[in-house]
């Protein structure tokens, strides 16, 4: 008897000895984890730009955005009719910087923007370009988080919400997406545009372009998107996916990044040491949602068959449909 009963205890013991490792192990793992999210949440994103606002307008000017083209107001062109902007429209720019491409928006487009930037520098700087520049009440710029629009914005309020290289900030992509579903009107737009992971198309670079990736996402306080990833979240949600392709910009006109090389040089930030053994690590991508008009219990199907049918052969109106 007495040995069964050191047999039970024995077991005891070593389940405990096994089940203490294994949460030991679960609690470190998570807070791995944590410290890797910790870096481009949305407070440290927010601290970042607080601290490096006049570093990146003396590099980037008012356009804080890495592709582009030399003569910024083509970028900003190029975008105004990606977007489909039209006069009259409401737009939430999300992730607005200081407020530069929200400025010529509501300029040359004739829209009314809601700006939305995590960072208190970049509010305070927004708003006193905006009064510069006498457009108060053309744009509304607000301090907060863009994971949570409805915390700031009206439900399905909006014609078009967009991500200017702002997309990849986000510690959380699908939260993201879902959160801009609420704010858009019916047939609304959503626009992003901002640098994905590149695909290793030689199997052996792979491990460097997930170095380079890294290195972004810590110097940056970036989160760096994947593509089908992001493409997956926003079936999900319901949009309609329009368009994703590279952006069309003359050749001539790119500035071919080397802006991104002055911001390193200026700050040390991420400094690539060696050009010639550098591995680019991203590609840059426009994608354009819409979210339907109809109801998503009605199924996707309806917006591209029944609806267009119905607007084609009976010369109905969408808001008839």
């Amino acid at each position: 008897m007495q040995y069964w009963h050191m047999l039970f205890f024995l077991s005891l013991i070593l389940n405990g000895i096994f089940l203490f490792f294994f949460f030991r192990k679960k609690e470190v793992k998570k807070k791995v984890n944590t410290t890797e999210v910790k870096n481009n949440s949305s407070k440290s994103v927010g601290e970042f730009y607080n601290k490096q606002n006049d570093n990146f307008i003396k590099v980037y000017g008012e356009v804080i955005q890495a592709f582009r083209t030399k003569d910024v107001t083509k970028l900003l062109d190029y975008q105004i009719e990606s977007i489909e902007l039209k006069s009259g429209q409401r737009i939430l720019d999300a992730g607005c910087g200081v407020c530069g491409p929200a400025r010529y928006f509501a300029k040359k487009a004739d829209v009314i923007v809601e700006a939305l930037t995590i960072s208190e520098e970049q509010q305070k700087k927004s708003n006193e370009y905006i009064k510069k520049e006498g457009l108060e009440g053309e744009i509304n710029v607000t301090h907060g988080d863009y994971h949570q629009l409805e915390d700031y914005y009206e439900s399905d309020s909006f014609d078009a919400v967009y991500f200017l290289e702002s997309f990849g900030h986000a510690h959380d992509h699908e939260k993201v997406i879902n959160s801009t579903w609420g704010m858009l009107k019916p047939g609304g737009t959503l626009y992003i545009k901002d640098l994905f992971i590149k695909e290793a198309a030689i199997p052996s670079l792979e491990s460097a372009i997930q170095k380079e990736i890294k290195n972004i996402n810590d110097a940056y306080h970036y989160n760096v998107a994947d593509l089908y990833k992001t493409l997956h979240y926003l079936r999900k949600k319901g949009y309609i996916v329009a368009l994703v392709k590279t952006i069309d910009l003359p050749l001539e006109d790119f500035e071919n990044l080397t802006i991104s090389n002055d911001f390193q040089e200026l700050t040390g930030i991420n400094k690539i040491e060696s050009l010639q053994d550098y591995i680019f690590p991203v590609d840059f991508f426009e994608i354009k949602c819409y979210k339907p008009w109809n109801a998503l219990e009605y199924g996707n199907s309806r917006y591209f068959l029944q609806n267009l049918y119905q607007m084609q052969v009976h010369n109905k109106k969408q808001e008839e449909l």
